[in-house]
């Protein structure tokens, strides 16, 4: 999200992730968006249908206010666009664009309202909010910053039900496609280092669902039994504060939970039993991570931390793979880079290229498989407050979605060429959903379904 000096004032972004055991398949015909940035990690096949151009007027196919704050992700099944949100008892603090210092009052406010945690279906076809459900109604258990909201870990759905955890309450819950809720588990909700909230999404993947909570008492990653909600296990972990989803990174050789965090990625068999582990990591980490040629990418990036690392790295590890000093590649690290980092975006791969959207309003370009830079930093837009939501791309073009509500669309290639800017005039920080022609696009207090004007 935002933020000025280092550590101790840090800001994390909290544009909420989540994980599928889909997640990175590469592009992929988007019939479903089961989590946050879809199978294909922000990437689906090429379709002249999904739209180019849109405003607040062009290209709608509708807009529905959404009650309450929250910065989760819209995900997609059949007829079902899912969405989270709390409505507070109180007054809510105005949030802030931009990066900046938050301070205390700001950085870790303690709003202590009752709020009522909310669960949305809006029909895909007219925008009607099919059902509500409240989770809960009780005050926050944690503080949170003065960006983040405390429903910005986005859902994740199978088709079946719909999962979601409120990182900020303590609850990990699922509901039945119809809106009954089929059962709800709490789990401990304790502040981070910074308490600036949290983020971190659930994951998802064969009949499990796996939450990671890191904070300054007791951090854990954990495993749920997807049908009863019963804990199956948990692996403490020596973690303050993170925001990063973990991810199922499914191979040739295993399955795996890799979860990045401030003090080392660590990586976990389906038993919760330690992989392997690697240092190297920075403050305020966020970025989900992404597979692509057989590499999986990991990052994080607060603004003038150093290092501020990617890091792409080959299945099979085990043991502790840290870079020894001065090295940047090893037998199960491709290649890594010490200061491309982004702090709140997550890294897109769009073909050959990884990209790299910096929250301050830059792009860059690198060779996803060498890690060799193709361009360096382009400065995407100078008035633009910052960037929360991470990147998509299709058809031959790169979305860049600034936190202004403006969506800076870029020719894919080895040379940067911004084509136009499509402007909707509200905060945005979570990331859209593509899907079967359209793009389902949050702001601050409505969900629009976009696509072109044949499509509606």
């Amino acid at each position: 999200m935002v933020l000025g000096r280092p550590a101790s004032c840090a800001v994390l972004l909290l544009t909420s992730t989540v994980a599928l055991a889909t997640q990175g398949r590469g592009q992929l015909a988007a019939a479903e968006w089961p989590g946050f940035r879809g199978a294909g990690a922000g990437t689906v096949a090429d379709d002249p249908a999904l739209p180019d151009r849109w405003s607040a007027t062009e290209n709608v196919v509708w807009r529905t206010p959404i009650a309450g704050y929250g910065w989760s992700s819209p995900v997609v099944w059949g007829d079902h666009v899912f969405v989270t949100a709390a409505i507070s008892a109180g007054a809510e603090p105005t949030p802030i664009r931009g990066l900046y210092d938050p301070g205390d009052e700001h950085g870790k406010a303690r709003l202590s309202a009752p709020h009522r945690w909310m669960v949305y279906d809006v029909d895909f076809a007219t925008g009607r909010v099919r059902w509500s459900r409240e989770i809960r109604n009780a005050p926050a258990r944690v503080t949170r910053h003065i960006k983040n909201s405390f429903a910005s870990e986005t859902p994740v759905t199978d088709g079946e039900r719909v999962y979601v955890y409120f990182g900020s309450l303590g609850v990990v819950a699922a509901l039945e496609m119809d809106g009954r809720v089929a059962w709800a588990t709490e789990v401990a909700a304790l502040d981070g280092r910074q308490g600036f909230g949290t983020a971190a999404s659930p994951v998802l993947h064969d009949g499990r669902l796996y939450v990671v909570h890191d904070n300054t008492t007791e951090s854990f990653l954990a495993a749920f039994d997807a049908r009863t909600g019963r804990e199956l296990w948990r692996a403490g972990r020596e973690e303050v504060e993170n925001w990063s989803t973990p991810f199922v990174w499914a191979h040739g050789r295993r399955t795996e939970i890799v979860t990045a965090g401030r003090g080392k990625i660590r990586s976990y068999g389906l038993d919760g039993a330690l992989l392997w582990e690697l240092g190297g990591m920075t403050v305020n980490t966020v970025p989900t991570p992404v597979t692509a040629h057989g590499l999986l990418y990991i990052t994080s990036g607060y603004p003038g931390a150093n290092p501020r690392p990617v890091y792409a790295i080959r299945p099979g590890a085990s043991g502790d793979i840290t870079l020894a000093p001065g090295a940047t590649s090893s037998e199960f690290i491709a290649w890594y880079q010490p200061l491309l980092g982004t702090y709140n975006t997550s890294p897109l791969v769009y073909g050959d290229y990884y990209y790299t959207l910096l929250d301050r309003g830059f792009l860059l370009c690198h060779d996803a498989r060498t890690g060799e830079q193709v361009y360096g930093r382009r400065r995407i837009s100078a008035s633009a407050s910052g960037f929360t939501a991470s990147p998509w791309a299709y058809n031959g073009r790169i979305f860049l979605l600034s936190e202004d509500g403006e969506t800076f669309v870029v020719e894919a290639g080895r040379e940067y060429r911004l084509l136009h800017t499509n402007t909707l005039d509200e905060m945005t920080l979570a990331t859209p959903a593509i899907v079967r022609g359209s793009l389902i696009l949050r702001t601050q207090s409505a969900l629009y379904r976009i696509a072109r004007r044949a499509q509606g």
